[in-house]
């Protein structure tokens, strides 16, 4: 008698159980692939839904029951007509719905939806280039909302603000970074009429002091950030060294016209934040205020980036701040006495960032690798005194290490990257301008780090096919990789990334040994990617772009300029790619004014956001064109 097929003995709840257990979107994806037993599991549990193409949408509610969550943002053609089509019948099962970059929305398709989906709790609008007050005043008819980013909405202004705090009071989270036309005005009706606020960004905004006057008022919030407010003086500070009784954490970085005087009482006043950023705020820490973190018991991120830190000031830290779990030091000209005494203290840190901290030799990881044996992610870019013994140290020692910035090391080399190699949790590894490591080193890495997503060889010189073939042999899970201005990569070691079918983004600027016939086995293996940059390989022919045309219709993103590609080439690229969102189209000498026009009508419905160059195209396109990819919703950057 045979017996059942394994997979039949595993009941709903232990495939659920699974499933619970896959973080990644890959992971998820290939289980709800494997049978329909896996299948009908996904459907009855899943609750969130990415879409490319919208005309899906009903379909895919109808079997998916549990839909509460819709992201929308890689969607190229969002625009009112879309919207208008929701159906009620489902729409009002959406809590969440993301509509990041769909810049062909205006108030009718905004009304619609939010008639429609009475039950929305939280919507994502930044980047949607025609959002203005008259969105806004659609939008605010959505009562339940309780999160709102609104993030670089440039034609919102305190009117818009106004009726949205108005329609919207149980808003508990909203981001209005970028928002320039948003003043003191907006953010006093704002605190006035939504009470229920625990995050508020205004980063950015051009706001004065008088804006802090009115959110020291609001008394559960929660998280403030307020990065690159430069009309914000210590008066500001002080208003929230009085208020927000609840607050835990306070972004002030790149606030250029505040002092140290002004946050201590900050930080008397809220014993209990956990975060504080205050990075490129001021030229050094003094010793004075660096005792006001005596205060800060239970602080789990501090970062005071491009602030001058002695070694008295990093001792103190160390003592007061022993629950530390990231500190950012990039630009302090820490020296190794300093790290010393910081990580003998603060020996629960998993991020640590010392970039361009010049003055730090082996000692300092030696330190970092024997006190934090939790550490995640280091940053050491343009530590140039380090030599392949801080990799040894960190091997050995810090075995969950995952992120580890590298960039303009010149110490590092091959012996450098087996010793790191022992670290095979990593999952982002930058090793851009290190010209002493070479495909001996970079074969370690591929052998032992095969959890690795990302990968950044920006000009190491010694990289080549070889190299890249070892990569596609142990590295099978690489999403981002950069390989620009490596030399020795040919077509050969192209056709070897083809066999990386999860790569997503890829980075091979200035590439002379890349001909059609790379990048024709590229296409037709990597057909993932979503984000292609090309710049300045041209040696490639019309070939390789129809390759590229009919095989990566996932694009999204891609750079042409100083490519070898006709007016054709650009025509089937252009308008093959359904998804395409971002074209950089500079420099291309082979495409004629024609083939410009040609491509951008056939792309116009698509793109939110093309480069050209200015001499050669402002005043030689069609004033339709131009006009037709404005109305809807592209940015055109002349370069």
């Amino acid at each position: 008698m045979n017996s059942p097929p394994i997979l039949s003995l595993l009941t709903d709840d232990l495939l659920l159980k699974i499933l619970s257990l896959l973080t990644d979107d890959s992971d998820r994806k290939s289980f709800r692939s494997t049978c329909k037993a896996f299948y009908r599991v996904d459907s009855l549990h899943r609750t969130h839904l990415r879409v490319l193409r919208p005309e899906f949408i009903p379909s895919l509610f109808s079997k998916l029951h549990r839909l509460t969550s819709l992201d929308l943002s890689v969607c190229p053609c969002i625009d009112d007509a879309a919207l208008s089509a929701v159906a009620p019948t489902w729409a009002r099962r959406i809590r969440r719905l993301n509509l990041s970059r769909c810049s062909g929305l205006r108030f009718p398709g905004l009304e619609a939806l939010v008639r429609n989906c009475v039950n929305l709790e939280s919507v994502d609008l930044s980047y949607c280039a025609g959002f203005g007050d008259r969105e806004a005043a659609a939008l605010s008819s959505a009562a339940a909302l309780k999160e709102l980013n609104l993030d670089k909405c440039l034609h919102l202004s305190d009117v818009g603000l106004a009726k949205i705090a108005i329609g919207c009071p149980k808003l508990e989270k909203l981001s209005l970074r970028w928002c320039f036309d948003i003043s003191d005005i907006g953010i006093e009706l704002l605190s006035k009429k939504c009470a229920q606020l625990k995050h508020l960004d205004i980063s950015y905004v051009k706001v004065s002091s008088e804006s802090l006057r009115w959110i020291s008022g609001m008394e559960r919030l929660e998280i403030l950030q307020m990065v690159g407010c430069g009309s914000v003086d210590d008066m500001g500070l002080q208003f929230i060294a009085r208020g927000c009784p609840l607050l835990k954490v306070l972004d002030i970085s790149r606030c250029d016209k505040l002092s140290f005087s002004a946050l201590g009482p900050v930080i008397k006043g809220h014993n209990h934040l956990l975060r504080l950023h205050a990075s490129y705020c001021f030229y050094e820490l003094s010793l004075t205020f660096a005792h006001e973190f005596k205060d800060l018991k239970n602080l789990k991120v501090l970062r005071i980036d491009g602030a001058r830190v002695s070694d008295f000031a990093l001792n103190i830290i160390s003592e007061s701040c022993r629950c530390l779990a990231e500190i950012g030091l990039g630009k302090c000209r820490a020296t190794d006495t300093g790290i010393m005494q910081l990580v003998s203290g603060c020996v629960h840190l998993k991020i640590l960032d010392l970039t361009c901290c010049s003055d730090l030799t082996d000692s300092a990881i030696l330190a970092i690798a024997s006190s934090c044996k939790s550490l995640l992610c280091l940053k050491l870019e343009c530590c140039n005194l380090l030599t392949e013994r801080s990799l040894d140290y960190l091997g050995s020692h810090c075995c969950f290490l995952e992120e580890i910035d590298l960039t303009d090391c010149s110490g590092i080399n091959d012996i450098g990257l087996k010793y790191l190699s022992k670290c095979s949790e990593l999952l982002s590894l930058k090793l851009g301008l290190c010209a002493n490591i070479s495909d001996k080193g970079l074969y370690y890495i591929a052998s032992n780090c095969l959890k690795i997503r990302e990968l950044d060889l920006y000009r190491c010189a010694g990289i080549g096919d070889d190299g890249l073939g070892a990569l596609s042999r142990g590295c099978k899970r690489l999403k981002k990789l950069i390989l620009s201005y490596c030399d020795g990569v040919s077509d050969r070691g192209i056709e070897c990334l083809s066999s990386l079918d999860e790569l997503s983004d890829l980075e091979v600027r200035s590439l002379p040994n890349i001909t059609a016939t790379g990048l024709t086995k590229l296409a037709a293996g990597c057909r993932r990617l979503t984000e292609l940059d090309l710049k300045n390989c041209d040696n490639i022919d019309d070939s390789g772009f129809w390759a590229v045309a009919h095989y990566l219709r996932n694009l999204q993103q891609i750079n042409l300029s100083g490519c070898a590609i006709s007016d054709v080439g650009l025509c089937m690229v252009m308008g093959n790619l359904t998804r395409l969102q971002d074209a950089k189209l500079l420099n291309l000498s082979n495409v004629s004014v024609n083939g410009y026009e040609l491509a951008l009508r056939a792309s116009c419905t698509r793109l939110k956001k093309v480069k050209l160059l200015s001499a050669t195209l402002k005043h030689l396109l069609s004033t339709e064109i131009i006009t037709t990819l404005e109305a809807r919703g592209c940015m055109i950057r002349w370069d």
